[in-house]
């Protein structure tokens, strides 16, 4: 395989795995307030809808933290650039020293 299709499936994997915990992460933190924060809280009450939107936002945070710990282990044991193309092009050409 060539470094383009290395850089396709590496996005598509990542993308995938970041997905996933997201998902994941969600229905931890969904778990979490049903044991402890749901059962103290009236059935009217408005909280319910912010606990699910921290919940929500929470999830995609961790999410975030996780991937990005993932992406430097990954690189610390890879050389990237040997299997990967840049993303981006630089726009300008590095200047020689």
């Amino acid at each position: 395989m060539n470094k383009k299709t290395n850089t396709l499936l590496f996005i598509l994997g990542g993308t995938l795995f970041n997905i996933l915990i997201t998902i994941l992460s969600f229905i931890i933190f969904l778990a979490l307030s049903s044991a402890f924060i749901f059962p103290r809280l009236p059935a009217d009450s408005s909280t319910w809808g912010w606990v699910m939107a921290f919940n929500f936002i929470a999830s995609i945070v961790v999410s975030f933290l996780v991937y990005r710990l993932a992406i430097k282990i990954i690189a610390k044991k890879v050389d990237l650039n040997k299997y990967f193309d840049p993303i981006f092009n630089p726009r300008r050409p590095p200047k020689d020293k």
